[in-house]
């Protein structure tokens, strides 16, 4: 079952109303809470600006997981500001003024809150989880490295390091050591649309080693930046989170 309700969001041109979804499973127990980015495409295709979604709730259903999902919609004007830990400036196409962290505030100040006294949560650091795609999956690797006391495991699909390789792969250097993470790409989305994929992926690579933490790293052959592709490693994504998926 998908609830849902209107929440007021500090974005970043000035407070906005914003649909929160969440999907509550079959359960009378307390369970555990991933909170995911893009709530516009996290459970219906209609609602989608790029044609489709996770089609989570059904993925979901079908394998019985005992989790809450709470995702709100982003700011579609703003996203990259909204959602990016740092300011960056790519080549005139991508810009972010990088107010991340007042997402971020708002998220674990305002609305974990909100959720757990709403729903049957389990609220503690080790029954809540972070997740998101593209920049999504950046501010995944944001939240664990300066929202550790909140979040324990995250799940970053095609994670946007590319929009400062240096920066993004600093985040993955403060993660605690306890922290654990998925993180994949696909390989077709090498393109000239992103820039200095490889080499972002690269110093990734390397940060992650370096860190030495539980972590992994998937290469998905043919996969796009899209959600459909992302949808196919759900199994994946919620397995290393602890879920019986396969």
């Amino acid at each position: 079952m998908i609830e849902e309700f209107t929440v007021t969001v500090p974005a970043p041109a000035g407070e906005e109303a914003r649909v929160a979804s969440v999907y509550v499973p079959k359960t009378s127990a307390p369970c555990p809470v991933v909170y995911l980015f893009d709530g516009q495409t996290a459970f219906f295709d209609e609602r989608s600006p790029y044609g489709g979604s996770l089609r989570l709730g059904e993925f979901l259903d079908e394998h019985s997981v005992p989790v809450i999902v709470a995702a709100v919609a982003c700011d579609m004007r703003n996203r990259l500001t909204e959602y990016s830990p740092f300011a960056f400036s790519i080549g005139g196409k991508f810009a972010s003024e990088g107010k991340g962290k007042v997402y971020m505030d708002w998220l674990t100040g305002t609305f974990k809150p909100m959720i757990d006294g709403r729903f049957h949560t389990l609220s503690d650091r080790a029954h809540t989880y972070i997740m998101g795609s593209s920049m999504g999956g950046l501010m995944t690797m944001y939240a664990l490295a300066d929202y550790a006391q909140v979040f324990s495991r995250g799940v970053a699909m095609s994670p946007a390091v590319w929009v400062d390789a240096e920066k993004s792969a600093a985040l993955v250097r403060r993660f605690p050591a306890d922290a654990k993470i998925y993180l994949d790409y696909g390989t077709g989305e090498f393109s000239a649309v992103f820039p200095n994929q490889r080499r972002a992926l690269g110093a990734l690579k390397d940060a992650l080693e370096d860190w030495g933490g539980g972590y992994e790293f998937q290469m998905i052959r043919g996969a796009k930046h899209t959600e459909s592709a992302w949808r196919r490693r759900l199994p994946a994504a919620f397995s290393f989170l602890g879920f019986d998926v396969r």
